[in-house]
């Protein structure tokens, strides 16, 4: 899908449903605007409900200030309008009132976007405004002077967040990334001392090169690559849904019978990633005209060094990820299904994965299928797309339930004679 072929008016209601939906604003809360070409904003309504949206609810302000549309257009219009006057720059803004950063406005904090690599770049400067009361001029301008100043994502005091970009979509990146990294940060601190990347390990990681391959040209597509990208984007939208990895996170890969693999594409949507996105990659080679995801030489060494691996995801789940950005060691030992599956989970220091995939390959086994990337990801392999999918969700769950259990006094976990137990039952030896 190109998003931005859609009307302004489609894209508004798109990107809220999308807010709404994931629980980030409520039903007369926040607002979305896009500045044309000619200068017009299209900005959501006030007073409608958020849930239901349509296309013919969304308001269009001329410069002149006429306003087009059955609705009036959101009370919070006159910081939209200020901010796109100081910054020609911008196209779009998203604002709205996730828990999480509303807690941070509280707190009078911004998230530490420096967790994992790609938020601070994501995000850009994260700014902390002065309370005021919302849609006066004067909330408008305690805004603006951290656009002007160079934010483009502004924290306001006791209210939301307000995220600026040149379009509307990556104005949601920068939505959803702050908040990911503020979920991250809270969880991380319940187990320890959240570790920050230096500037320098950032750059690092944005100064990777993307994989250099041959092209080739498919002659024909068999049915078992057809069911592979199908049942593929049916398991990158649930993962999405489930908020495992943002818009832009995580990679899928599938083995096939001949042994080329099917990986998603670098920098598509997760949750409208179609079958005709995934990237086939064949014999060192890639499908002409795509962009695979810059982890494939990993997924390639992966499969080459384990012929009983067919499915490989890399994958930024909240959860576990808490522990992946602390020194805090996760244990699999919770409960008999997470044990079963996951077994003995291994960390690596950041950034090896990247840096050197023949010694990340060597650590999965029978008994490692699953790796954590301090400050990076976690990696997850399986038998099938299904069985890797399985384990991520286990992994995130079983994150989950140790981070609670830790506010409830602590976690017990299976004693050792219990899993041999387990061991001899379920044949893991």
């Amino acid at each position: 899908m190109r998003f931005d072929l859609l009307h302004p008016a489609d894209q508004l209601v798109m990107i809220m449903a999308r807010i709404y939906q994931y629980g980030m604003t409520t039903t007369s809360g926040g607002n979305l605007s896009i500045r044309d070409e000619s200068g017009d904003i299209w900005i959501t309504p006030s007073g409608i409900d958020k849930g239901t949206l349509s296309r013919g609810d969304i308001v269009r302000v001329r410069p002149d200030g006429e306003v087009v549309g059955a609705h009036r257009p959101s009370v919070e219009l006159p910081f939209h309008r200020v901010i796109y006057r100081i910054r020609p720059d911008l196209g779009a803004i998203v604002h709205a009132h996730p828990p999480t950063l509303v807690a941070f406005s509280l707190a009078r904090r911004v998230p530490n976007t420096h967790l994992v690599p790609n938020a601070s770049l994501v995000c850009g400067e994260v700014a902390l405004a002065r309370y005021e009361v919302p849609g006066s001029e004067q909330l408008g301008k305690n805004i603006a002077a951290e656009f002007q100043r160079g934010a483009d994502t502004v924290l306001m005091e006791n209210h939301g967040v307000v995220c600026g970009a040149g379009d509307l979509y990556r104005a949601f990146m920068a939505f959803e990334t702050l908040d990911f990294c503020g979920r991250l940060e809270i969880d991380a601190g319940k187990l320890g001392t959240p570790r920050s990347l230096t500037d320098e390990q950032i750059a690092l990681d944005s100064s990777k090169a993307h994989p250099q391959m041959d092209a080739f040209v498919a002659r024909g597509v068999s049915s078992e690559e057809r069911a592979g990208r199908r049942d593929m984007c049916a398991l990158i939208h649930r993962a999405y849904d489930q908020r495992l990895f943002t818009s832009t996170q995580g990679t899928f890969s599938l083995r096939l019978a001949d042994g080329s693999f099917l990986i998603t594409p670098y920098m598509k949507d997760r949750k409208y990633i179609e079958p005709e996105d995934i990237v086939r990659i064949k014999g060192g080679m890639c499908e002409a005209d795509k962009r695979p995801s810059r982890s494939a030489l990993l997924h390639r060494k992966i499969y080459e060094t384990h012929p009983g691996i067919h499915s490989v995801i890399i994958a930024h789940p909240p959860k576990i990820m808490a522990f992946v950005v602390t020194d805090a060691a996760f244990d699999s030992r919770t409960i008999p299904e997470s044990y079963i599956l996951l077994r003995d989970v291994k960390r690596m220091p950041y950034p090896a994965s990247a840096l050197d995939t023949v010694a990340t390959a060597a650590q999965f086994s029978d008994r490692t299928p699953v790796l954590l990337v301090e400050n990076q990801c976690a990696i997850v392999t399986g038998q099938t797309l299904l069985n890797a999918f399985d384990r991520l969700e286990v992994l995130e769950y079983s994150a989950a339930a140790v981070i609670a259990a830790g506010e409830l006094g602590g976690a017990a976990m299976i004693a050792p004679g219990e899993i041999e137990r387990i061991e001899r039952a379920f044949n893991l030896n």
